[in-house]
């Protein structure tokens, strides 16, 4: 496709990571943008434009000649693997016309092989998912908002905030055979060029059930949620899993859901 930077820019990381390129640390307190500046400069280096957004937009990074943009997630391992906090937007395969793209890298967590010189401590890259946002999530519809109610306190003058945070799972969760590797995830309708092989056929399933509001009782502390029937549950959304040419032809697989997991 010529439509799409995707494959080009998931070549440049591979390509750049099997070169052995090291993310630059950022500070020791501050590890956001560790793997974030890495990506940037893969996409300097494909010669596109793009804009970056500050700290709270989203997502990271729009293209300019392409309705297109990337999530950048950097995860420190051994860590935390399984999910992740998405502060200020629901995942999503698209937000305002653009299609989205996610980008996961881990790095060790121990840096004691990597020491400083002089330069601030080095990662490798230990492996990495690119995936589109609809294999997170495939819904196009909502559209995140933070409210807020006031009258709350003794005196009638507090303001209580509905900031939003969702947790949800990475492709190392909800996949097999992405460990230690580097894999791009796109759906099905997206042929790749050549220089790509096919690793793998993975499906998700819509739920039987969607959380359509949810409530919060300032006396009990406890949180409900009010589910209803998803009209369109059992759809599914079909994916391919791909890696270059000349790299591990390890299957990747989707990670069998427990029954009756609605997380």
């Amino acid at each position: 496709m010529t439509d799409t930077t995707c494959f080009a820019v998931f070549s440049q990381c591979v390509r750049v990571a099997d070169g052995g390129e090291l993310i630059q640390s950022v500070s020791a307190r501050d590890k956001e943008f560790h793997f974030q500046n890495w990506f940037r400069s893969r996409l300097s280096e494909i010669g596109t434009h793009f804009e970056e957004g500050g700290r709270n937009s989203y997502p990271d990074f729009t293209m300019v000649e392409h309705t297109e943009g990337y999530e950048v997630k950097g995860l420190a391992w051994p860590g935390r693997v399984r999910n992740y906090d998405a502060n200020s937007q629901m995942p999503t395969g698209r937000h305002n016309g653009r299609s989205i793209f996610y980008v996961f890298g881990r790095y060790p967590a121990d840096l004691e092989p990597y020491p400083d010189h002089g330069h601030g401590r080095q990662y490798p890259v230990i492996d990495l998912v690119m995936c589109h946002g609809s294999f997170l999530n495939a819904d196009r519809e909502y559209i995140h908002k933070n409210k807020s109610v006031k009258g709350f306190g003794t005196y009638g003058d507090v303001l209580i905030r509905d900031r939003k945070m969702y947790v949800a799972p990475t492709p190392f969760a909800l996949t097999e055979g992405t460990t230690g590797l580097m894999t791009l995830i796109v759906p099905e309708t997206m042929a790749a060029p050549d220089g790509f092989r096919e690793v793998g056929r993975l499906t998700r399933t819509e739920a039987a059930e969607l959380v359509a509001a949810y409530r919060f009782d300032l006396r009990t502390n406890e949180l409900a949620a009010e589910r209803v029937p998803n009209p369109r549950a059992n759809a599914e959304h079909r994916f391919v899993a791909y890696r270059l040419d000349g790299h591990a032809a390890k299957q990747v697989s989707m990670v069998p859901r427990p029954e009756g997991d609605r997380a």
